[in-house]
């Protein structure tokens, strides 16, 4: 998912919606989230422009995936809730799209070393991909590196995915040959991250400037603005694992990014979090 626009699936963006509105806050009494009904979830999809069709068949999709489990409201109504796995993974990504402060060099590394029997070679593809998304580097065959910050959330995810049994972790520094900084541009293509961070701000900076002359911020155009900035940044902080400063080219754009990101945050979530309860709560 390198390019912006493909982000904006029906299924990205309902993943999106419950990480942002769809936990904690849409009132069950204990302070978990109600289960959010089938029919508000297709309002809410649909003011940023996704059919019903759509929206049901990203459900099924996600349900099949075992992130979303059938419920209903107090009323009767179908809806649905996260898993708990679903939350586990919305809890490891807040530490990464919300603040989550670069590496520093006296972190050290996190090691990723597996090895998958020949008849079970399809998820030797999934271990691969699945360290990719979670910004992991490529530092020779099988062995895959990132910043040590990143070592409980893999855990988490392998053993969520069940591919625990075929990979070790080792923690610990970068001891030679090459220089740390040459060896991070052969381990990550930082060309390409730096892309990614540039086509965020490219897209969202003008948002960011629409909002930042308004005198109010009505609430379903701040969920829809900060629903499609959010479904575009959460993808970065994964391609992008953080690497530590003084290995990054000068003029790297992730701060920036970051920066755009946040005040986004600030200026637009409360009130899009209004919307969403109006839309939720309002079967």
């Amino acid at each position: 998912m390198n390019d912006q626009q493909t982000q904006r699936t029906p299924r990205s963006l309902i993943v999106t919606f419950y990480g942002a509105y769809g936990r904690g806050g849409t009132g069950s009494a204990d302070g978990t989230a109600a289960p959010v009904p089938v029919a508000a979830l297709i309002r809410l999809l649909g003011a940023l422009g996704v059919d019903p069709p759509s929206v049901r068949s990203a459900v099924s999709r996600l349900k099949r995936r075992g992130l979303l489990v059938p419920a209903r409201t107090a009323t009767g109504a179908a809806a649905y809730g996260l898993s708990d796995d679903a939350r586990q993974l919305l809890e490891d990504g807040d530490r990464r799209i919300f603040g989550r402060p670069a590496a520093r060099l006296s972190d050290g590394w996190v090691l990723a070393v597996f090895s998958v029997p020949e008849e079970e070679r399809h998820k030797r593809h999934l271990l691969r991909s699945r360290l990719a998304r979670l910004g992991f580097g490529t530092a020779a065959p099988g062995v895959w590196i990132a910043p040590a910050q990143l070592y409980e959330e893999t855990r988490h995810t392998l053993e969520r995915l069940q591919l625990a049994p075929y990979v070790d972790l080792f923690t610990g520094e970068h001891a030679g040959f090459a220089p740390t900084a040459d060896a991070v541009a052969r381990w990550w293509d930082l060309d390409a991250l730096a892309a990614r961070h540039r086509a965020f701000l490219e897209e969202q900076e003008p948002v960011l400037a629409r909002w930042s002359r308004r005198r109010s911020v009505p609430p379903e155009a701040a969920y829809r603005d900060y629903l499609l900035a959010l479904d575009a940044w959460r993808q970065l902080p994964y391609a992008d694992p953080g690497l530590p400063s003084p290995l990054l080219p000068e003029g790297w754009p992730g701060g920036r990014a970051a920066e755009v990101f946040g005040r986004l945050h600030a200026t637009l979530q409360a009130a899009g979090a209004r919307y969403a309860h109006e839309m939720t709560t309002g079967d």
